[in-house]
Formats: structure tokens, sequence, C-alpha cells
């Protein structure tokens, strides 16, 4: 392990800690009016969020109530970029890679905007993901491809003074947390 992952390592040890200190807390209901009227911003856009795993923040709600099409991230494999499956609350869903569920029918979308899961954030605009990279490689494709935005979704106590970064690491456009948006410049 070189210096950065370790670096990496020990904050996200961190950043677990304090998202799970907060998580069941009754503070989803706050962050998830704070999306959904982020959202609204943007009208009926292709939208991708996620299937919560462990402690994450659930988006679902806000995902369900969404008027455009809505996707779900797929893990293709190991350092390749996301694929986005399209996803309703219906959809039949099957067990994939790290315990999160994905659509039992891959149909392919491509997100306009993103709601981001995270272990952290800081005040510049980066995240502290699991360490995968899917995130940070998957921003950088649909970047290269048109204008797309990355909204971070998390707890305020998921805020660390600096997260880690490396010269892959994408920073998000802004974070929603249970007190409102922050954005990034």
């Amino acid at each position: 392990m070189n210096e950065m992952d370790a670096i990496k390592a020990a904050a996200r040890k961190t950043a677990f800690a304090a998202r799970k200190a907060v998580f069941g807390t009754g503070r989803d209901g706050a962050a998830q009016a704070a999306l959904r009227a982020v959202l609204a911003e943007y009208g009926p856009v292709p939208l991708s969020g996620y299937l919560p795993i462990r402690t994450e923040i659930d988006p679902v709600p806000v995902m369900s109530a969404h008027g455009g099409p809505v996707g779900v991230p797929v893990i293709p494999g190991a350092a390749q970029p996301l694929l986005f499956h399209l996803w309703s609350p219906e959809t039949a869903l099957v067990d994939g890679p790290f315990g999160a569920k994905v659509p039992a029918q891959g149909v392919a979308m491509v997100p306009r905007v993103l709601i981001v899961p995270m272990l952290a954030f800081d005040a510049r605009g980066y995240r502290l993901g699991y360490g995968g990279g899917f995130y940070d490689r998957t921003l950088a494709l649909l970047r290269a491809n048109g204008p797309v935005t990355a909204l971070g979704f998390a707890f305020d106590a998921q805020e660390l003074p600096q997260v880690p970064i490396d010269a892959y690491d994408q920073r998000l456009d802004g974070v929603v947390t249970e007190t409102g948006l922050r954005r990034f410049a």
C-alpha cells in the first residue's frame, strides 16, 4: 500500500464511524427534502441515483418522485466506469457487486445529473468513496462527453476538513445534506 492509499484508508475509517453515528437518527427526511428541492431546478432530466447500502443516506424516495428517467449504477468490472440502468420502484432487482441491488433487466441510460454516494466530503467539493475509483472514472468520462452535474448526498457529519485526493479524483458540483445544498465553484 502506498502512502496515499494508507492516508485514504485512515480517512475512510474515520468517515465510516462518523456516518454510522448519525445513520438512523431521523436526518434522512430533511436531506431528502433538500435534495428534492435542488433537483426541481433541473426538471425531468435523466437522473442517476443509487440504492443505498450499509449506512448510506437514502435517496430512493427522491428518485421515485423524479419526473424523468432514473437510473442506478452497475459495476461492469474492476477499474471500469460505471454503467447506468433504468430503475423505477417497480423494477425487479438482483444482487450486484458490493451488496448493492441492480435492475434484473439492464436497460442502459446516460444521466445528466447524478446523485453520488460517499463516505466523506470537504469544502473544496472532493468526496471520499470506497476506493474503487468508479465514480471518478465515470464522471471523467461523462464530463468529456457533455455537461453533467454531480451532486453528493450525505449527512453534515460526513464533512472532513480535507479529503485526501490524487490526480484522478473528480470534484463534485455540490453536496446536499440535511441542512441544504453547498455548491462548489
